[in-house]
């Protein structure tokens, strides 16, 4: 073999990439060394982008078909290699193939809680994940942010790199979206649609990567948060607190012996005294009995004031609840300083209305 040959031999006339594998995101040409002839054929299949790199700076790209590589193909190389009059020997430069197509079912996740700020909750930890599907949209951005001069960056090292990345972007796209809790844990596919238009243009302008869907598939909150969710949610099936009591005295009457059975026979068993004392008090009574003497001065002393926590414990209620009905207007109360006192006879109402 003579020089020419061997010479020719060592140049590269064809660059093109099959990709088989598909899990592959960038791919580096190999080029054993050599060096690319002028007038070299590039092939660019569908799904494919190849990007030009001289001495760590970005050349030309090409898009799916056939170029044949001479100066006016590659303005850019053309000038970064300063070849005024054009070239006519070989050259050197890497050349990456990026695929775009969807890559879909992708996984990501929260590795530890993130802390979100809620209306309703206030600070809350969080735990969340879901898949999302993407193409590479800016191939010179991906390489430069994402795969690096990997020489064939796959899906699991994607996986890997972008994951505490996407979470971030996550939570930032949740915090300023000012998604309550209560509609993240409820309403998956709503809030990730809701969340895609915030999440992509800062993957895309960070990363060069357009996500196509971002599905959340659970979001897992604190045992007491998940509490209070479900306190909503039979609040929010009941009705009021004026039904919601009278739902848990039925509860305790069905069990028989509960707080609600007890409620239940405190207020008829007042109603019934409040009968007795007005019988008693009434013109047409007769004289009023030892027993009934000894009960007036009774009547007619103070009322019995009772604390919010304590009609509270004797309903089966949280404290809460008390002091939300008194804010209504539902339960009267009196302030006293900085706190409520019940009546008997304002609780009894409170249970008959």
């Amino acid at each position: 073999m003579g020089l020419m040959d061997y010479l020719r031999g060592q140049l590269i006339d064809i660059i093109e990439w099959t990709d088989d594998s598909r899990d592959t995101i960038s791919f580096r040409f190999p080029d054993n060394d050599a060096e690319i002839k002028n007038g070299a054929q590039l092939i660019v299949r569908e799904s494919q982008v190849a990007q030009f790199v001289y001495l760590g700076e970005f050349g030309d790209t090409f898009g799916p078909g056939k170029h044949t590589l001479t100066t006016d193909n590659i303005p850019i190389l053309t000038s970064l290699k300063s070849w005024k009059y054009g070239f006519q020997s070989p050259f050197k430069a890497d050349v990456y193939f990026v695929t775009t197509r969807l890559f879909t079912g992708n996984k990501w996740g929260t590795s530890n809680p993130i802390m979100l700020r809620d209306q309703d909750f206030g600070i809350v930890r969080v735990r969340a994940f879901g898949t999302y599907d993407f193409r590479v949209s800016d191939p010179k951005l991906m390489l430069k942010e994402v795969a690096g001069s990997d020489h064939n960056f796959r899906l699991d090292e994607f996986a890997e790199t972008m994951r505490s990345r996407i979470v971030s972007i996550f939570t930032d796209a949740l915090a300023t979206a000012k998604v309550p809790v209560l509609d993240v844990a409820s309403r998956y596919q709503e809030v990730g649609e809701a969340l895609l238009p915030i999440i992509n243009p800062i993957i895309q302008a960070k990363y060069g990567i357009e996500l196509a869907s971002f599905v959340l598939e659970n979001v897992s909150v604190p045992p007491e948060v998940e509490q209070a969710i479900d306190k909503r949610s039979s609040m929010a099936a009941v009705g009021n607190l004026n039904d919601f009591v009278k739902f848990q005295m039925a509860q305790g009457m069905e069990k028989g012996g509960s707080a609600g059975g007890v409620a239940t026979e405190m207020a008829v068993g007042m109603a019934m005294a409040q009968q007795i004392m007005q019988q008693q008090n009434s013109p047409q009574s007769t004289a009023p009995s030892a027993a009934g003497a000894a009960a007036a001065p009774a009547s007619s002393g103070p009322p019995e004031m009772l604390a919010p926590g304590v009609v509270a414990q004797e309903l089966g209620v949280s404290e809460g609840d008390i002091l939300a009905s008194i804010e209504s207007g539902d339960l009267k109360a009196k302030k006293i300083g900085s706190t409520y006192r019940i009546t008997r006879k304002a609780l009894n109402e409170f249970l008959q209305s």
